[in-house]
C-alpha cells in the first residue's frame, strides 16, 4: 500500500504585490517558525492501565437520548 499523499501547504496574496524576493523571505521566516515551533511541541500520551487494555467493556454506553419508560412528556 502506498500513503497518502498530503497536500502541500499554499500562499495566497490578497493584498498588494509581492515581488519573489519578498515571497522568499516569507517562505523562509515561517518554514523556519514552524519548525522551531515542531520541534518543541510535546503531546501528552494517554494512560492505558493494563485493565483498559486486557477487558472489553462490560456493556454498551447508556443512550441519553432514549427518555427512560414508556411515556416521554
Amino acid at each position: 500500500m502506498t500513503e497518502p499523499v498530503a497536500p502541500s501547504p499554499g500562499l495566497k496574496i490578497v493584498r498588494g504585490t509581492a515581488n519573489e524576493e519578498e515571497l522568499a523571505a516569507l517562505i523562509a521566516v515561517v518554514t523556519d517558525a514552524y519548525t522551531r515551533e515542531s520541534e518543541t511541541a510535546v503531546a501528552e500520551e494517554p494512560h492505558v492501565s493494563g485493565w483498559q487494555r486486557t477487558q472489553r467493556p462490560l456493556r454498551k454506553p447508556l443512550r441519553r437520548d432514549i427518555p427512560w419508560g414508556r411515556y416521554a412528556g
